[in-house]
């Protein structure tokens, strides 16, 4: 049986405050194609998107459509 895992990234976004802010960039963010799922932590500001197909561009995109942006 063999077992494939889906690559994962994180990313630091900047400026999230409150629970508005993790939907607006958790609903941009699992709009982009190639993702399958999104975890935003708010206390520390990581978004972790799991999928295999998209690029970093992509997904700073999307934190970009939601107002806020992919800290350096």
């Amino acid at each position: 049986m063999t077992s494939t895992s889906t690559p994962a990234r994180t990313y630091v976004v900047a400026g999230m405050t409150c629970q508005h802010c993790v939907t607006s960039v958790t609903e941009e963010v699992a709009d982009v194609a190639g993702v399958d799922a999104v975890s935003v932590d708010l206390a520390s500001g990581v978004v972790t998107v799991t999928g295999d197909s998209f690029t970093d561009a992509d997904v700073q995109a999307a934190v970009g459509e939601a107002g806020y942006e992919v800290a350096p």
